[in-house]
């Protein structure tokens, strides 16, 4: 019995260990991998030398996807872009044996171990690596040693704006890559696919600016302490929309010198009126002129808009100067006239309103209506029978017509309370304003 027993074990062991249900799996995620630093045989160069040192300069390819332009800003001089810029070089340090000729991607943690271009940004105020939610750069070696290092970039750069045509201006705006530390006998920096090597969205877009077109262009920089490198441009054009500064700009001082011709309509002698009227355009157009400068930077010229502005406030500072004029003629010739009345006409006590209404220069609707009872006959019927007081009334038929005379009388010329500048200013103002208006927007568009 006991021997049976041995061989029953004996024959149970064996069907477990034979059966293909008792095989083990292997985890492949557990099995030891050949590390990357062994891979690509990072220990065994070193990497704070560029590829083929004491050779050749190493050829770097650049290309640059456009994200967004995010800001203009006049008062600052600046741009602030956000750009994808990708590199490309060969290094043979980096090359790995692989059976299926696939490359390999990294994060930044490997940029730190092994060699790459110092391209710097010329000009720049601001930039950084965007970090969310990793930092956004990426690695990718190919078996036979190129490489493409790609990083996703903001940058503030100083942009040299000319205002002088402002705000009917373009400006172009450059970003300028360089290798800090290389100069063109070691590395050659240049645009990978040409023109082609800059790319844009489609999407982007600026609220004052029309984006006309992005270009590339590359020429050498000369430094006397250090030499010449290789500098790549990127180029873009703007132009700036107006319609927006016509709206807050133009309109307004426009309107302003309308409202100050209001002005020579109103009667002279309402100094208050016409007082108040000027010195409101002038204030507002001060502060108009104020508001434009204050989101511009401090030129030294003299801008488009400023001569727009300035000659607008000449004509409202005019139209309060021509009332001053206005007033002072009128009260120089008052004074004259009261005292050659005092002279030559007799004292009038006793005289009906109808007689004596032009002794003080001035006539109502109602005198004129008092006046419109009398013909030719009997007015001199009534001189002839009064002439010991020696008064004249004057008045002028209205006779433009030859046909037959009619009895009465058809109209009265009566003196108007206006002085010939305030005529002759309400067509010279307009006039010149709308010549000086011409000549601006035909100049500047």
């Amino acid at each position: 019995m006991f021997c049976l027993f041995m061989v029953v074990n004996l024959l149970s062991v064996h069907v477990r260990v034979t059966s293909p249900l008792s095989k083990k799996v292997v985890d492949g995620t557990k099995t030891r991998k050949t590390k990357t630093a062994h891979l690509l045989r990072i220990d065994d160069h070193d990497f704070t030398m560029r590829p083929a040192f004491a050779g050749p300069a190493v050829p770097v390819g650049v290309d640059v996807q456009v994200e967004s332009l995010d800001s203009i800003s006049e008062v600052d001089m600046d741009f602030t872009m956000t750009l994808y810029l990708r590199h490309y070089w060969k290094d043979e340090r980096l090359a790995f044996p692989s059976s299926t000729n696939k490359s390999m991607t990294f994060d930044g943690r490997l940029v730190k171990k092994i060699w790459v271009p110092d391209v710097f940004f010329v000009h720049s105020k601001r930039s950084f690596i965007h970090d969310t939610t990793t930092d956004n750069i990426m690695l990718r070696v190919f078996p036979d040693g190129h490489v493409l290092y790609s990083l996703r970039v903001t940058v503030t750069a100083a942009c040299n704006m000319d205002f002088s045509r402002f705000p009917l201006d373009s400006q172009t705006c450059t970003l300028e890559l360089e290798s800090y530390a290389y100069t063109d006998e070691d590395l050659m920096l240049y645009w990978k696919s040409g023109d082609e090597s800059l790319s844009t969205d489609d999407r982007i877009s600026l609220s004052q600016f029309l984006i006309q077109k992005f270009h590339t262009t590359s020429r050498l920089a000369f430094y006397s302490s250090t030499g010449w490198y290789n500098r790549l441009y990127i180029n873009f054009t703007l132009r700036r929309h107006i319609f927006f500064f016509l709206l807050q700009t133009y309109f307004p001082a426009t309107l302003m010198v309308m409202l100050s011709w209001v002005s020579f309509w109103i009667d002279r002698r309402a100094v208050p009126a016409r007082v108040s009227l000027g010195i409101t355009t002038v204030l507002t157009m001060s502060t108009i002129i104020t508001g434009v400068n204050a989101s511009m930077p401090r030129v030294s010229y003299i801008k488009a808009v400023d001569i727009y502005l300035w000659v607008s406030f000449v004509f409202v500072f005019l139209s309060v100067l021509e009332y001053a004029a206005v007033n002072y003629l009128t009260t120089v010739r008052d004074g004259k006239e009261r005292k050659l009345r005092e002279k030559t006409l007799p004292c009038t006590c006793g005289m009906s309103h109808a007689r004596t209404m032009m002794l003080d220069g001035t006539y109502s609707e109602a005198d004129v209506n008092s006046l419109a009872g009398y013909t030719r006959a009997s007015m001199m019927a009534e001189d002839a029978s009064e002439k010991q007081e020696r008064m004249v009334v004057h008045l002028s038929l209205d006779n433009e017509s030859t046909g037959t005379k009619k009895k009465g009388i058809r109209g009265f010329r009566i003196i108007q309370n206006t002085h010939a500048i305030d005529t002759y200013s309400r067509m010279i103002f307009p006039g010149a304003y709308i010549l000086f208006n011409l000549i601006y927007w035909c100049v500047y568009c």
